[in-house]
């Protein structure tokens, strides 16, 4: 992994995010801080052609996007055209909002969607990817729901963005998973996972949590990632200060 290849993914600032003045004092923070690229996510109601410049502006690449999970699988063609005005191509449907995991009607029209929109974002020469939570590693028959997902769905249409906190969540192993989607992985989301005295989970900075990110790395360059993406759901203090932490740990421990 080099340097240029990591980037933050604003969902981690999204208090800091809300109007284009306070993403732009954001995003030269995020610079300053050097990270070479963003993810945009969680941000105020901004045009994409604002996003866009500010972000260009500072000298930061928007790498990915996360698009709203009903105007993916609804209207992809929509998400093409704001991918185009962004100047990016890799998206990914973020979280199954109101997909309730005990009806198999459901998940089988989720899997059937995602690969629909995944095929028009293809054909546009965009990239629909898929970010999962801890729940698709709810077991459907004798298979986990990331899995299915990935098994039903064609790799040209589906590609991953596997997030590495919340596959331990799930039980499932990041290493294992970043092997598993060899070629079919663009984007990797890096977020550490710790645990109190109690044995509670929650969200570490990079290099502060219990994950092994040498050998996740190791894997993720093996499977051909193209982007490193740091986000950190909720911070025990400054977000600014979190993700600091866990760019001086990438850059100490694992950049080439």
């Amino acid at each position: 992994m080099k340097i240029e290849q990591v980037a933050l993914q604003l969902y981690t600032l999204r208090d800091f995010c809300k109007t284009a003045a306070d993403y732009a004092a954001t995003l030269k923070k995020v610079r300053a801080i050097g990270y070479p690229a963003i993810q945009i996510s969680g941000v105020g109601p901004i045009p994409a052609a604002e996003l866009r410049s500010i972000a260009e502006a500072e000298g930061l690449v928007i790498c990915a996007t996360h698009e709203p999970a009903t105007t993916i699988l609804e209207d992809p063609a929509a998400i093409v055209e704001r991918l185009e005005a962004l100047g990016t191509k890799y998206t990914a449907y973020p979280f199954p909002a109101g997909i309730d995991f005990s009806d198999p009607a459901q998940l089988d029209t989720l899997i059937t969607k995602l690969d629909a929109a995944g095929a028009v974002l293809h054909k546009a020469g965009k990239v629909l990817c898929y970010h999962n939570h801890a729940h698709e590693f709810f077991r459907v028959g004798n298979k986990t729901l990331l899995e299915r997902i990935y098994a039903e769905t064609k790799p040209e249409n589906l590609q991953g963005e596997p997030d590495t906190f919340w596959v331990q969540a799930g039980g499932g192993n990041p290493v294992e998973w970043v092997t598993r989607l060899t070629g079919r992985l663009p984007l990797l989301h890096l977020k550490d996972y710790a645990v109190d005295h109690t044995g509670n989970k929650f969200f570490a900075e990079i290099g502060y949590g219990n994950l092994d990110f040498k050998a996740i790395i190791a894997a993720a360059e093996a499977a051909g990632t193209e982007w490193y993406i740091v986000e950190q759901d909720s911070t025990p203090g400054d977000p600014f200060d979190s993700i600091k932490k866990s760019f001086d740990y990438i850059k100490a421990n694992l950049v080439k």
